[in-house]
């Protein structure tokens, strides 16, 4: 299995008009590539192109075995630029659109050679991204698997992601508390109830649901940076893929939902699977049932793998 970080560096024009030398990274998991189908692998707000492996992040889904089999299919996971995985950081965060991103992608499978794919698969912020591409280049994937996200932010959304601008934007912890706010936003209150029941941690003279997300708040911060936050941060806030060019997507599109999700509403993605479905769209819908909110796409792995293992 292919693990190493390999780079790509093109030259770029952002939709704001800004000039960038763009160190594209992506990692190459299973099949040597041309010898399989294609499967592009779109990570979430603070994920990286590491997706399967020992520390991948999808590794429950993604691997020799998996539902995403490396036995079967070359998987191919860009970094977003600015991650900071690979040590590359934009400070202007806010020359960036998911727009751009989804273009950076597409010059990247353009300068290897790849036409087409035989999947894109995207969680949250990925699948987002997947919209966008796919609005630009409809032809370019078999199959779309759009993962706790739809094709835009809704207001709702938007205004979460407002409010961790505000917090990233604090002179004191700033990313550990905008994490903090982010957790609540993933899980639900259920899911906070029903695991820590008011108890509370005699040693550390606290709640042990605050300490739960005191400790995530300084676990982020350890391993992401700031810069790397804000930019995540401005990408899920803002977006926004052509609507009327979803239409014409030739992709067997499968939108999964999670009933429970605060960011992006089962019933937001309903009603865009409603709106395909009225133009003849190739297109089904599922939806996960659990507690634990928009966070359930990394954590309900049994139904997740059940729904991708009858698609794929």
């Amino acid at each position: 299995m292919k693990t190493e970080l390999k780079n790509i560096t093109l030259s770029y024009q952002t939709n704001s008009g800004k000039e960038y030398n763009i160190p594209l990274s992506y990692q190459l998991f299973g099949k040597d590539l041309f010898t399989a189908p294609i499967i592009v692998i779109n990570h979430a707000l603070t994920g990286n192109s590491n997706v399967a492996g020992k520390k991948g992040w999808w590794k429950q889904l993604i691997g020799e075995g998996q539902v995403i089999d490396t036995n079967t299919y070359t998987v191919l996971c860009f970094n977003i630029p600015g991650n900071g995985y690979d040590n590359f950081l934009i400070d202007e965060y806010e020359n960036f659109s998911p727009s751009d991103i989804a273009n950076i992608f597409l010059e990247g499978l353009k300068i290897l050679n790849i036409q087409s794919v035989y999947a894109i698969i995207g969680g949250s912020l990925g699948g987002g991204i997947g919209w966008e591409m796919l609005a630009k280049q409809p032809d370019l994937a078999e199959i779309f698997i759009p993962v706790a996200c739809d094709f835009k932010t809704h207001d709702w959304l938007h205004a979460q992601c407002l409010v961790q601008k505000f917090l990233l934007g604090s002179d004191h912890e700033p990313l550990q508390k905008a994490r903090i706010h982010a957790m609540l936003c993933y899980r639900t209150p259920q899911s906070l109830n029903d695991r820590f029941q008011t108890q509370y941690n005699q040693e550390k003279q606290c709640l042990e649901s605050e300490d739960w997300l005191v400790y995530h708040g300084n676990s982020l911060n350890e391993r992401f940076s700031l810069k790397s936050y804000k930019l995540m941060n401005h990408l899920l806030m803002n977006i926004n893929a052509e609507q009327k060019r979803l239409d014409e997507i030739s992709a067997r599109m499968h939108l999964i939902s999670v009933d429970t999700d605060l960011f992006f509403p089962a019933s937001e993605i309903r009603m865009c699977f409603e709106k395909l479905k009225e133009k003849n769209k190739n297109v089904d819908y599922h939806e996960i049932q659990s507690i634990h909110g928009h966070d359930a796409f990394l954590m309900e792995y049994e139904q997740l793998n059940n729904i991708i293992k009858n698609i794929l």
